[in-house]
C-alpha cells in the first residue's frame, strides 16, 4: 500500500546562465523539481505559493503529472518568487545574481484536507520556519524527509535542529553536513547528525553520489555518469523528490527501501541536469529513470 505524499517548498521563475547557454523565466523552485520527480512514483500534493505572473501553462505542466494543487496558493498581489544565477566554467561554482522573494516573503501555508492527511512529508529546501508551519498542519505522525542548505544552517540553526529531531531522513550536501556537525570528516559528520536526532542522514557528494547513514547501516550510491551536463539547477531537489516518491510507493520505510530510493534519486537527478528547468525530466519519464537506475546498479557492482 502506497503512502500519501505531501511536498512543500518554493515555486519560482529562474533566469539561468551557464557556460553553454542561458534561459529566462524557467520553471524552478524546490517544490517544482521535487514534485515533478516524485510524481513518476506516487501521487503528490504540493504546498507552495505563486504570484500574479504565474502562467497557466505551468499550472498545466504540473497538473499533467497528476500533482494535486489544492494547497498551492495563488496570490495576485505580487509576482512569483524569482531567482537569477550564473554557473561559471565547468559548472564548478554558481553565483546568485538576484533574488526577489515576492509572494514567498510572507508565505503562510494553507493545506487542503487531503494534504493534512499525508503520511509522508518532504519538507523541501525552504526556511525552517515555513517547514515547521507546514508540518504542524499535518495530522498524525508522518514519515518526514527534511532537505536543507547552508543558508538555514547559518541563519536559523536552532530552529533547524528542532526539526532534525522530527526527521526520518535528513538530506544535505557534504559542505553543509560538515558545517552543521562541526567536523571536517564526512563520516564523523554523518554520525554526529544521527546523534542530533535524525533517524537517517543522506549526504550528497556531488559528482561522486551520496552516502546514507542509518541506524541499521551505511550505504553509498554512485552518481550516474552524465555526459551532457546542461544545467545543475534542481538536481538536489529532484534527488529528494524521487526519494520521497519512491518511498511513498513502497509499503516499507526500511533501510533497504531507502537504499533503493537513493538509486532512483540518483537516476532522476541525472536526467534533470541534462536540460534547463524540468524539461528533460518531464520528457523522459519513468522508463528512463528505471533504465538509469539499472545502469547505476550495474556500474557499482563488483
Amino acid at each position: 500500500m502506497s503512502g500519501k505524499l505531501l511536498i512543500t517548498g518554493s515555486v519560482a521563475y529562474d533566469n539561468i546562465e551557464t557556460p553553454l547557454d542561458k534561459t529566462e523565466r524557467a520553471l524552478g523552485g524546490s517544490a517544482s523539481y521535487a514534485a515533478l520527480a516524485a510524481s513518476f512514483f506516487a501521487p503528490v500534493c504540493m504546498a507552495s505559493i505563486v504570484g500574479s505572473d504565474f502562467a497557466e501553462s505551468d499550472i498545466a505542466r504540473l497538473r499533467k503529472r497528476g500533482i494535486n494543487l489544492d494547497s498551492l496558493i495563488r496570490d495576485a498581489s505580487r509576482p512569483t518568487f524569482f531567482w537569477r544565477g550564473k554557473y561559471h566554467d565547468n559548472f564548478s561554482s554558481r553565483e546568485t545574481l538576484e533574488v526577489q522573494l515576492n509572494v514567498f516573503e510572507h508565505y503562510s501555508p494553507k493545506l487542503s484536507d487531503s494534504a493534512k492527511d499525508a503520511d509522508i512529508v518532504l519538507l523541501g529546501n525552504i526556511s525552517p520556519g515555513v517547514q515547521s508551519a507546514v508540518l504542524s498542519e499535518v495530522a498524525g505522525s508522518p514519515f518526514v524527509i527534511l532537505d536543507t542548505m547552508d543558508l538555514w544552517i547559518n541563519t536559523a540553526r536552532d530552529e533547524l535542529k528542532k526539526l532534525i529531531k522530527k526527521a526520518d531522513i535528513l538530506i544535505l550536501n557534504e559542505s553543509e553536513a560538515k558545517m552543521l556537525s562541526g567536523d571536517r570528516n564526512i563520516i564523523v559528520s554523518g554520525e554526529r547528525l544521527l546523534d542530533m536526532g535524525a533517524s537517517s542522514v543522506i549526504i550528497k557528494t556531488g559528482e561522486y553520489g551520496a552516502m546514507l547513514f542509518h541506524r541499521d547501516g551505511f550505504f553509498v550510491v554512485p552518481a550516474y555518469p552524465v555526459k551532457d551536463l546542461r544545467d545543475p539547477t534542481g538536481a538536489g531537489d529532484s534527488f529528494a523528490g524521487a526519494i520521497a516518491g519512491y518511498i511513498a510507493s513502497c509499503p516499507s520505510r526500511s533501510f533497504a527501501t531507502i537504499k533503493r530510493a537513493m538509486l532512483a534519486g540518483a537516476a532522476t537527478a541525472s536526467i534533470t541536469v541534462e536540460s534547463f528547468s524540468c524539461l528533460k525530466l518531464e520528457e523522459s519519464g519513468l522508463d528512463e529513470i528505471s533504465r538509469r537506475t539499472g545502469l547505476i546498479i550495474k556500474y557499482s557492482s563488483i
